[in-house]
């Protein structure tokens, strides 16, 4: 984890790029992940960690009915919170990542290390559904850890 890190510092600082995240599942370690190195506030810009519904709606405007129609834990949710983000941020790229990290809470459409990671920049965005193992603490850091790869195809 430590050598990606490494590379997003780098990237990020050399393309004079900034970057904002809204993370559900993983609380925070993704932002953890991105000021870890001295310089980070070159380009992390904002952080926000909205775990709760009401939260992801108040503060990053995901509309009730957009959860409604496909869950918090979705595409959709996370394609929102990484635009939101990187609105609020005025950033380069937004990061939003949805998803179950157990133990609890997986049914059988949505299993516990079901993830959705976005990624929305200002001329391309990707979204990707992750079905991760392990437990909590796993689900956690592999989120995280693909989260900051596709950044890093992004920037490139």
């Amino acid at each position: 984890m430590e050598r990606i890190v490494n590379q997003i510092h780098s990237l990020l600082i050399k393309r004079q790029k900034s970057v904002a995240v809204a993370e559900s599942c993983t609380g925070g370690l993704l932002s953890e992940l991105l000021t870890d190195l001295s310089g980070s506030s070159e380009y992390f810009i904002l952080g926000i960690v909205a775990y709760s519904n009401a939260a992801k709606m108040r503060i990053l405007n995901v509309l009730p009915r957009l959860i409604a129609k496909n869950g918090a834990v979705s595409g959709a949710v996370a394609r929102k919170m990484a635009r939101s983000v990187r609105s609020l941020a005025k950033s380069d790229f937004g990061l939003g990542i949805t998803g179950i990290a157990g133990p609890t809470g997986g049914t059988p459409q949505k299993p516990i290390g079901t993830i959705f990671i976005s990624i929305d920049g200002k001329t391309r965005s990707i979204c990707k559904k992750f079905l991760f193992k392990g437990n909590r603490q796993t689900i956690r850091k592999k989120s995280a850890l693909k989260a900051l790869e596709m950044l890093k195809e992004l920037i490139k």
